[in-house]
């Protein structure tokens, strides 16, 4: 009677034993969906900005995006940066630019050769930040590459012989050049500040916090015929990270990480943002260090060859930052478009990638010039727009001023 009572009690305590971690192991589960809605419902306060946007990587689903052992090594030539730039007609100053967009990092090189580099807010050259729409850029290196490699045959493919399940919904038949162009004719609402918006619907999933991204872009219908009419939607850009995951068989990290990230010899990890079920947040989920954004833009200002490997074709490049249909052009109140990257007007043969809040990596061949951005700007909601056009002339200021310096220093 007794050892009978003895093995109850033992298996009554493993049974409270098993309850017990259970009671734990929910709560942590609990706690961690808890502090990522907080994270959430948080990450655009305006006093929060600097500190949201360098550790995001931490707080949401991410993953590794793993640099490499051969690292592209930079020198310096420290510069001051020039004192005023030129827009709408006044002289303004760039510190108070810099300031004014709450710059978190500002990077210029030249070549290989670092002319300017200082952090702000808390961030160092290890930080980390989310980059939001330059991400789109990082994208469209990835299906450049893609191409090349032969897992896509061309610009011409419908996006839905890679991912047939978009036969549902207003991507149906759509290539991906227009994809590219931001021309698919989808009806999107990018409003970031409206609440129903369709960005906003999709906003939630890009950092786990709801469903799989896809089940927002099958709810979504053609407003438009393919390659006629440009209206930026972040859906196109998960839509080509969807691509390339299925002709590539990989995720978008391991394939960004092998196929670009390590061969232009990035010195730091970055980091995709992920949904729910593992895909990767495309359309502006990447997390990197400002050397290494600086990095990125060099690829493209040596034409994809950087770090003695040619890494995108340079057909490529040159494409990528075309403007060769009407609906793509610049004119006098918006920048002209690419194959996700942004063209300005003018005979300057500058382009650049764009975020959200500041967020700049800016390209400029003439001058031998890439600058690199990251920002907090806490008045993004009344004035983002017309301040990433300002940006540009602040931007050609400081490449013409170091690029024409670093010129005569070497007898050009």
């Amino acid at each position: 009677m007794h050892s009978r009572k003895s093995k109850t009690g033992k298996l009554f305590v493993r049974i409270l034993l098993v309850f017990v971690i259970l009671v734990i192991a929910l709560s942590a589960l609990n706690y961690k969906l808890i502090i990522g809605i907080y994270h959430g419902m948080t990450l655009f306060e305006p006093e929060k900005l600097a500190e949201n946007f360098c550790r995001a990587d931490q707080r949401f689903r991410s993953r590794l995006v793993a640099a490499g052992g051969d690292v592209s090594a930079f020198t310096y030539d420290l510069q001051g940066l020039p004192e005023h730039y030129q827009y709408a007609g006044e002289t303004k100053s760039i510190t108070q630019f810099v300031e004014h967009t709450d710059t978190t990092g500002l990077i210029v090189t030249s070549g290989d050769v670092i002319l300017y580099e200082e952090y702000f807010q808390g961030n160092a050259a290890m930080s980390r930040s989310i980059v939001w729409s330059v991400s789109k850029s990082v994208v469209s290196a990835l299906m450049g590459i893609a191409i090349a490699d032969g897992y896509i045959k061309d610009v011409s493919d419908p996006v839905t012989n890679y991912v047939p399940s978009l036969a549902a919904s207003g991507y149906n038949g759509v290539a991906i050049e227009d994809v590219l162009q931001m021309s698919s004719g989808i009806s999107f609402n990018e409003d970031y500040f409206d609440a129903s918006s369709d960005f906003n619907k999709m906003a939630p999933s890009s950092v786990g916090l709801g469903g799989p991204l896809e089940d927002v872009l099958l709810t979504l219908e053609r407003e438009h015929e393919p390659g006629t009419v440009r209206e930026y939607a972040s859906s196109d850009a998960q839509v080509l990270g969807m691509v390339i995951r299925a002709a590539t068989g990989m995720d978008l990290a391991s394939y960004t990480a092998t196929r670009l990230w390590q061969p232009a010899g990035m010195e730091s990890d970055a980091y995709w943002l992920t949904d729910s079920s593992g895909v990767e947040s495309a359309f502006g989920g990447f997390n990197a260090t400002l050397r290494d954004l600086a990095r990125f833009g060099n690829v493209y200002l040596h034409n994809g060859f950087w770090n003695g490997k040619q890494i995108i074709p340079q057909d490529w490049v040159s494409a990528s930052v075309t403007t060769d249909e009407a609906h793509l052009l610049p004119s006098e109140h918006s920048l002209g478009y690419g194959y996700q990257w942004w063209v300005p007007g003018g005979d300057e043969g500058d382009f650049l990638a764009i975020g959200i809040y500041g967020q700049v990596i800016y390209i400029n061949p003439r001058h031998n010039i890439v600058i690199a951005k990251t920002s907090a700007y806490r008045g993004y909601e009344q004035d983002g727009e017309a301040m990433e056009l300002e940006s540009v002339a602040f931007m050609r200021a400081i490449a013409t001023a170091l690029g024409e310096t670093t010129a005569q220093k070497s007898g050009q």
